[in-house]
């Protein structure tokens, strides 16, 4: 189901003649952001990008993530959050009750009818993990992905020291528009499924694992230098960036195909 930009609505209601075209262009003609002193909310983003401005809470002073989340949610009606904290959750929810808090993951967010917004779901994406350990940055991953409207499938604890554990699930991730393999340790588990699967894979290095593990330096230097075709990398413990990505592949594998006709 395509999400209606705020744009899109506008335009819309002036066709039903809700509201004038003076009305509109009052809207249109607004500044591309919100200015708050300490802050500039980028509140054309979606119509540029397809996606709105996310919050990344984590650093962020107390009454300033509290004055962003409030006026992001009046403009937007929802608002998504990375790395919050407990007590940032807690801050939040005291000026907005109905704000969500999810431990494992540390996603803060707000979303408008949210059983209506699972339910138009697309596609299909495929989240991996190597271990439980990995699952925190894997569930950013996914939370980031169905909050923008893709279909996710979660494929847990499928390392290679257990490769038949992986390959039970080979139909899963085959049939996924695209993949998102986490791991960290050495980081083969990308290498591995790469090697199975016809559509892009994104891999996150975690910064789970022993000394030599280099705080996720180790996995991110063997997806880099992976010899499996498809595979792109982002940044340790990323799993917003890989969400994010994963959606974009997603919603064109679900766009209707546009046929041309020459001239």
């Amino acid at each position: 189901m395509e999400r209606k930009t705020e744009v899109k609505d506008i335009l819309e209601r002036v066709q039903r003649g809700e509201i004038s075209v003076e009305e509109a262009e009052m809207y249109l003609r607004r500044k591309p952001f919100e200015e708050m002193g300490f802050a500039k909310l980028d509140t054309h983003r979606e119509l540029r990008s397809g996606f709105p401005e996310v919050i990344y809470c984590a650093g962020k002073p107390d009454e300033y993530l509290v004055s962003i989340f409030q006026k992001m949610y009046e403009k937007n009606g929802e608002v998504l959050g990375t790395r919050a904290t407990q007590t940032q959750y807690e801050l939040v929810r005291a000026k907005l009750p109905q704000v969500q808090y999810d431990k494992v993951s540390k996603i803060l967010k707000i979303e408008e009818d949210a059983q209506k917004k699972a339910a138009g779901r697309i596609g299909k994406i495929a989240v991996c993990t190597a271990g439980t350990a990995d699952i925190p940055v894997a569930e950013e991953a996914a939370q980031t992905a169905e909050y923008f409207g893709s279909f996710v499938n979660r494929v847990y604890d499928v390392g290679v020291s257990g490769l038949h554990r992986l390959l039970a699930h080979t139909q899963t991730i085959q049939e996924a528009n695209c993949v998102v393999a986490v791991a960290g340790m050495e980081g083969a588990l990308a290498s591995v499924i790469g090697g199975l699967v016809s559509n892009p894979v994104i891999a996150v290095p975690t910064s789970v694992g022993y000394g030599a593990s280099m705080h996720g330096l180790s996995a991110l230097l063997t997806m880099i230098n992976s010899c499996a075709n498809g595979i792109a990398v982002v940044n340790i413990d990323n799993g917003y960036g890989a969400g994010y990505m994963a959606t974009q592949i997603n919603r064109l594998a679900e766009r209707p195909a546009q046929c041309t006709v020459p001239k």
